[in-house]
């Protein structure tokens, strides 16, 4: 009766124990919530602000294209990176999933390949099962902080069913931060194999320690191929307020991405005006000032999580997701039970397994992705809670 599409979408990991975490909340449990990159961080007044004097008697449709005052401010936040787009190479999307979704449905035909790092976002599998994508992982490893493998193992994988190469930097759910000699292996395969490279950059601000990267929108030689996908979400703790952004220089590319733009009419035109006035307004001292927020949560995170026995990650470069290897045979097993048989202090924590985020399920078997977009505080409390559910777990 219905799709085989859609009998082939998985649930997220991220949503896969929502009815254990349901069931303790109508216990009076107090979840604290590892599971989803949701920042705690207040959304700037001026997002606020310009939606209270958007002035207008009546909330019209906005061009299909998006708001060409936002498109003046994203030119301008990218003009000041270093990097120089046109109104027409810049499209205003409902979020970084739509981006995502329209750039693969424009690239892609059922049965095509698109080459990845695993682990990757759990949520682009939606897509690719939508889509009849074939996924081909590029193997990374847990103990080299899932650096990309040598050139020649990538296009030992590229097929002539291959399109793009498609990742996030820095990465969810690693937190692992490529670096510019990477990307510049990856910008050279694209040119050489003639592949588009999508470049995921939503969480472009948060780059800790100095690390050596850049933006792929950088590769002056190779534009026409560079599918820049971005977001307010998380720059400016916007989750909330859907507005995305597609960025490329192949006219073709963009015309149909405009199509299926146009087919959706627009998106919401408040959402925009506030995101206009976040990118018009914010400089760089507002990103460092964040920036610093979440690398001290980051570092209270992983010295805590290091010193109980048995837990093993590696230092975030980048985001606010860290993957853990926990001492118990199945993750997914001990963050059910987390929420349904243990508390402490009247609260639990709330994990992603990471089996989701691998396409061989096995590699993620004993670990999670934690997110610590949370204050330290909460931080500290979850740090009690997994290292006394793991000794009482353990005992069992």
């Amino acid at each position: 009766m219905f799709s085989k599409n859609i009998q082939n979408l998985k649930t997220s990991p991220v949503r896969e124990l929502i009815p254990y975490s349901k069931k303790a909340k109508e216990a009076g449990i107090d979840i604290i919530h590892l599971n989803i990159g949701q920042p705690d961080l207040e959304t700037p007044k001026e997002f606020f602000e310009a939606v209270e004097n958007f002035g207008q008697e009546t909330i019209a449709y906005s061009d299909s294209s998006g708001r060409k005052e936002l498109i003046d401010s994203v030119k301008g936040y990218y003009k000041n990176l270093g990097m120089n787009y046109d109104s027409e190479e810049i499209l205003i999307t409902a979020g970084g999933s739509e981006a995502l979704l329209f750039t693969l449905m424009t690239l892609f035909d059922a049965g095509e390949e698109v080459l990845i790092p695993e682990p990757y976002y759990a949520n682009y599998n939606s897509f690719f099962a939508m889509l009849g994508i074939k996924v081909v992982g590029i193997p990374t490893q847990f103990e080299d902080n899932f650096k990309l493998p040598k050139k020649e193992v990538i296009e030992s994988l590229v097929t002539e069913k291959t399109k793009a190469i498609m990742f996030s930097n820095p990465g969810n759910p690693t937190g692992s931060v490529y670096s510019k000699d990477e990307l510049l292996m990856l910008n050279e395969i694209s040119k050489e194999k003639n592949l588009f490279l999508i470049s995921d950059e939503v969480y472009r601000e948060f780059i800790y320690d100095g690390k050596d990267t850049v933006s792929c929108g950088t590769f002056s030689d190779n534009l026409e191929r560079i599918i820049l996908i971005d977001s307010i979400s998380k720059r400016f703790s916007t989750c909330g307020a859907r507005v995305g952004t597609i960025l490329n220089k192949n006219k073709e590319f963009m015309a149909y991405i405009l199509k299926l733009c146009q087919s959706r009419l627009s998106i919401s035109t408040l959402d925009m005006v506030g995101a206009e006035a976040l990118y018009r307004c914010k400089d760089r001292a507002y990103y460092e000032v964040v920036n610093a927020k979440y690398m001290e949560r980051r570092d209270f995170l992983y010295e805590g999580l290091k010193n109980i026995e048995g837990v093993v990650l590696n230092k975030p470069e980048g985001a606010f997701y860290c993957i853990v290897q926990l001492p118990v045979e199945d993750a997914t097993e001990f963050s059910k039970w987390l929420l349904g048989e243990f508390s402490y202090d009247n609260s639990t924590v709330m994990l992603t397994p990471a089996k989701g985020f691998y396409q061989r399920e096995e590699l993620g078997v004993n670990k999670v992705r934690i997110s610590y977009a949370l204050d330290l505080d909460r931080l500290e409390k979850a740090v009690k809670i997994i290292e006394l559910g793991l000794k009482k777990y353990n005992s069992k």
